[in-house]
């Protein structure tokens, strides 16, 4: 059979003949189907599980994602679609992979994930920003892609994956000839952890530095609309989450496709925040809030949201920073930071650093050890310089691996030289609990700054506020005990749902709003009537807004 790159598959109507029935309308069929009971738990035949491996929807997945908090989100919509079609998301007759193309290593376990589902004669489909770049690549071929953008067909695309079909939907989402930042925000996913929802705020972005290889994948800045945003962050309290990361490739560019800007944004967003709940900022470059810094410094400052801000600062050489096109000086870091650590007491600034870049010095270098020195970053991440395939950045002159490796030995040897939280031992604070350790022996919160905060493996403590005296002090890490006399407070508006739960489903649509929303789509039945409320109930995986209540209105 010719593999999918040598004849690629424009899109997955052209695997579907007139006669076959649409994914709605085997999604509604299911419904009316009545298993079979077994008698002693009898085996099927060889005949009846062939018969039964070909029906799409009652396969097992297994997923893998790679990379950042925007994968990870990709991955969580993709997950919860599936499990909401009927696919059991545990291993595995197919295998799904999220990949990352940030770095060689990461793209390595990607296709090392590939070869070793191949050798177990297992079904692959690939997604994420690999495939978008290079989906031409020779261990992709015959592969089933699904784009970045096109996350909300991961249904379709699996389906003719278990069929022995092979799929590709890489195109872009436009409206008007406008981009839009991807598949809508109100699918249903399956959060990694159920108290905590990861909100792309947009997609790509405006820069095009000479290392990235994203910029490939994810293409030019394309944002959501702030009331999409806001509706998105809405349902998620509704569903017993308490703390939001906002991801994107740069947060700080959001809106300026829009005719918006990112504080209009935070400052909407934090209306929706129950009390005693955190938003948390993503990733944002220099260029994009140094005309902000008022009101990005009033907005860290509020009660709701973490004084926490990662600011990338790849390098501390002009030179090397004109080479990397990062559209920014030096200058302009330090004045980010300088402004942000004088107008919000206590912030963390996380950044990045890339050791061995193309014509890197050792005079250069050594302005970034200066750099580390000077402001003693709590949260640094270090990278030594892996050359991209198709960048700019590739074709340059490279240092020697061996004065990478021994650059990136010394700025990591100078990150742990310093204890950030020590003076922190002492403090009484309060802190938001979200996580277990990796250990299991504690349960992990956040204080205001974003710092790691190890307390007590309490049931009663996870998913709330806490108060505790810090009494220990880690190179990442603090240690708290639970103040006297201090009750956890619980910042959600309703219980969270249960680890793998599918949300946006009607079952789980709790409060006020969710019960009015039933009765409003109950009497939409009697005047609209019961076909044309089905294909709303499929079309939306009831996730029932106003927005969706004016759609069905349009039928009517």
């Amino acid at each position: 059979m010719p593999s999918a790159c040598d004849s690629p598959i424009e899109d997955i109507e052209d695997m579907v003949s007139f006669n076959d029935p649409t994914p709605h309308e085997r999604q509604s069929s299911r419904k009316s189907i009545i298993p079979r009971s077994r008698k002693n738990k009898e085996l099927l035949s060889n005949e009846e599980l062939q018969a039964d491996s070909l029906i799409p929807g009652t396969q097992k997945i297994w997923m893998k994602t790679w990379g950042c908090s925007h994968n990870n989100s990709d991955g969580e919509y993709m997950a919860g679609q599936l499990a909401s079609s009927g696919y059991k998301m545990t291993e595995a007759d197919l295998w799904l992979l999220n990949s990352c193309t940030v770095k060689n290593p990461a793209e390595d376990h990607f296709r090392n994930s590939i070869k070793k589902a191949q050798e177990q004669q297992k079904k692959v489909v690939v997604a994420g920003c690999v495939p978008q770049a290079q989906p031409r690549m020779d261990y992709l071929k015959g592969l089933s892609i699904i784009g970045v953008q096109q996350i909300d067909r991961v249904v379709e695309v699996v389906d003719e994956a278990v069929k022995g079909h092979s799929v590709r939907l890489l195109g872009q989402k436009k409206d008007g000839g406008r981009r839009l930042g991807g598949a809508r925000l109100d699918l249903p996913k399956i959060r990694k952890n159920p108290l905590i929802e990861i909100i792309s705020i947009n997609t790509g972005c405006l820069n095009a530095c000479t290392y990235c290889k994203t910029k490939h994948a994810r293409g030019d800045l394309a944002s959501y609309p702030i009331e999409e945003l806001a509706e998105r962050a809405r349902q998620s309290f509704q569903e017993g989450v308490c703390e939001i990361w906002l991801t994107s490739e740069d947060t700080g560019a959001y809106g300026r496709d829009i005719g918006t800007d990112l504080p209009t944004l935070l400052w909407r967003l934090v209306e929706e925040i129950p009390e005693g709940a955190m938003l948390r900022l993503g990733m944002t470059n220099p260029p994009y809030i140094l005309e902000h810094l008022e009101e990005m410094a009033k907005i860290l400052n509020h009660p709701r949201v973490y004084a926490f801000l990662h600011v990338p600062v790849q390098s501390a050489s002009d030179s090397v920073l004109m080479d990397m096109k990062r559209e920014y000086c030096i200058d302009d870091f330090r004045r980010v930071v300088d402004f942000l650590k004088e107008r919000v007491p206590g912030v963390t600034i996380a950044t990045d650093i890339i050791c061995g870049f193309p014509g890197e010095t050792e005079e250069d270098f050594q302005a970034t050890v200066d750099l580390v020195k000077c402001y003693r970053f709590p949260s640094l991440f270090i990278n030594q310089f892996y050359p991209r395939p198709g960048t700019p950045a590739a074709k340059m002159e490279q240092v020697p691996a061996h004065v990478k490796k021994q650059r990136t030995k010394e700025l990591s040897q100078l990150f742990h030289s310093y204890n950030p939280y020590d003076h922190k031992v002492g403090e009484r604070q309060n802190v938001l609990v979200t996580e277990e350790s990796f250990d299991a022996q504690y349960y992990v919160a956040h204080n205001k700054f974003y710092e790691q905060v190890l307390v007590p493996k309490r049931s009663e403590f996870k998913g709330k506020m806490i108060e505790v005296d810090i009494y220990e002090a880690g190179k990442h890490f603090l240690k708290g005990r639970p103040a006297e006399d201090s009750k956890p407070f619980t910042p959600s508006i309703a219980a969270p749902l249960e680890k793998g739960a599918v949300s946006g489903l009607i079952a789980v649509r709790l409060g006020i709003i969710g019960v009015l929303h039933y009765w409003l789509v109950v009497t939409l039945t009697l005047l609209i009537g019961v076909a044309r409320i089905k294909k709303c109930f499929v079309e939306f995986h009831t996730n029932f807004s106003f927005s969706h209540l004016k759609y069905l209105l349009t039928l009517s």
